[in-house]
């Protein structure tokens, strides 16, 4: 690690090297503080009481944060300002050939013109709108600019995917991806694509900060890593949010004129959202605890898999991933392959890759799936879709992984239930509303 990757970061005295350490002795500030009964942590700004936060040396430490390492009273973090060390670029960085839609150029020329203002700024579009090419213009004008910029998600998958595309569109930037699994070395970069617990380590870094799926979980009602995002952008920078599926409370923001909003409600190739078709199987679990599942369920996975178009099947919980895919193991041909995944999962990257290369057939999977991965061709089964654990965010991103490619627009996407809950009703009206403003885009 060299002095400038400290630049514009936030760090305990463990995370530098003892020549940085003397170096920057002077920016050392106590990692915890204390205000009365109560202890504050500098890295995340959280504040707990000390009787919650005490250790038996008779220091504090700060439970919060804890993933990132623990932050003690005993530490001290560290500190150098952002110097922005990128001049001006005199040729565009840009090498990607395709070509925004009418829709989403428009979308995309009102983003570009909100990022050079201080504040904060929504762009909502449906999934498969091509968020990731809408954001090309803005990307090629930051660094044209000579600004430093930060793609964050809060999911690891949605990191993973968004480097290769973004190194892929630009020529020279090098951008530097930083998550708990990755094993590349951070080194400071004009672009940074990490998760949103990284910005923790960010102050005052960047100009601009774009959150990608900002409804997602962990990010989403977190006031830790919301906190951490308002920091990590420069006091002149600003903040852009990115979702299909904008929460009540950025809704609100927007309708009392507190955040500016682009909205695209149809995707990239101009077909519409696949709806859902409901089924009711009440005794699905029953069927599944004796080893195999309902007919009408068996000879559609039977179907997908003579048809070789690889297939997701979301459960409500872990421990229904195993008996699952042994039930499939059982109904399909031995060349028909799978695997289960789960956040956990020390090779979910490996396996999402698998899917992707026809290595699998199909994946078992919780909700870890629910967003951020994109595949060209895709048939999507939902066991237990009336389950609380599916959202009906999380169903409508469910729903939009299927039929995300000009080649492959349509797909099948079927929800098992035992009764027409709320958050399956919700996210149906939500789809063909969506589809029904996209209509009418298309047709005037």
């Amino acid at each position: 690690m060299e002095i400038n990757d400290v630049a514009g970061r936030l760090l305990l005295e463990t995370e530098l090297t003892p020549e940085l350490r003397q170096q920057l002795a002077k920016q050392a500030q106590p990692a915890i503080i204390s205000q009365g009964k109560f202890i504050v942590c500098q890295r995340c700004l959280t504040r707990t009481p000390k009787l919650a936060a005490s250790l038996p040396n008779g220091q504090y430490y700060c439970p919060a944060c804890l993933l990132l390492g623990r932050v003690s009273s005993a530490n001290q973090l560290y500190h150098l300002s952002e110097k922005n060390l990128f001049s001006p670029l005199q040729q565009s960085p840009l090498v990607w050939q395709g070509k925004l839609s009418a829709f989403q150029a428009e979308c995309s020329a009102q983003l570009s013109s909100a990022s050079e203002k201080t504040g904060r700024y929504l762009l909502w579009a449906v999934t498969g709108a091509g968020k990731t090419e809408m954001l090309f213009p803005t990307l090629e004008k930051a660094f044209l600019a000579g600004k430093r910029v930060c793609l964050a998600s809060p999911r690891v998958d949605v990191c993973n995917e968004l480097y290769p595309r973004l190194c892929a569109a630009f020529t020279g930037i090098e951008p530097t991806l930083l998550h708990g699994h990755t094993k590349q070395v951070y080194h400071y970069s004009q672009l940074t694509i990490c998760t949103t617990h990284q910005l923790l380590r960010f102050q005052h870094a960047f100009d601009l900060l774009i959150i990608d799926e900002v409804d997602a979980f962990p990010f989403r009602g977190n006031q830790m890593l919301g906190q951490a995002a308002t920091r990590a952008v420069k006091p002149a920078g600003c903040l852009v949010y990115l979702t299909a599926t904008p929460t009540p409370e950025l809704l609100a923001l927007v309708k009392r004129g507190q955040l500016s909003v682009s909205y695209l409600p149809l995707r990239f190739h101009q077909h519409l959202l696949p709806v859902p078709v409901v089924w009711l199987l009440p005794n699905w679990q029953r069927d599944l605890a004796a080893s195999k599942l309902p007919l009408r369920i068996t000879r559609v996975l039977q179907k997908w898999g003579k048809s070789q178009q690889p297939f997701l099947v979301f459960v409500p919980s872990l421990r229904l991933l195993l008996p699952v895919l042994e039930v499939l193991q059982q109904l399909l041909p031995p060349a028909v392959r799978g695997e289960s995944v789960y956040s956990a999962d020390a090779q979910r990257i490996e396996k999402v890759q698998a899917l992707r290369d026809h290595r699998l057939n199909y994946l078992v999977t919780t909700t870890i799936l629910e967003r951020g991965v994109t595949f060209p061709a895709l048939n999507v089964l939902v066991l237990g879709a009336d389950h609380q654990t599916f959202s009906t965010a999380a169903l409508v991103q469910i729903a939009g992984r299927v039929g995300r490619s000009a080649e492959h627009p349509t797909g099948d996407v079927l929800f098992i239930c035992s009764d027409h809950v709320k958050n399956v009703r919700a996210a149906l009206q939500q789809i063909q509303g969506l589809n029904r403003k996209g209509e009418k885009l298309l047709h005037g």
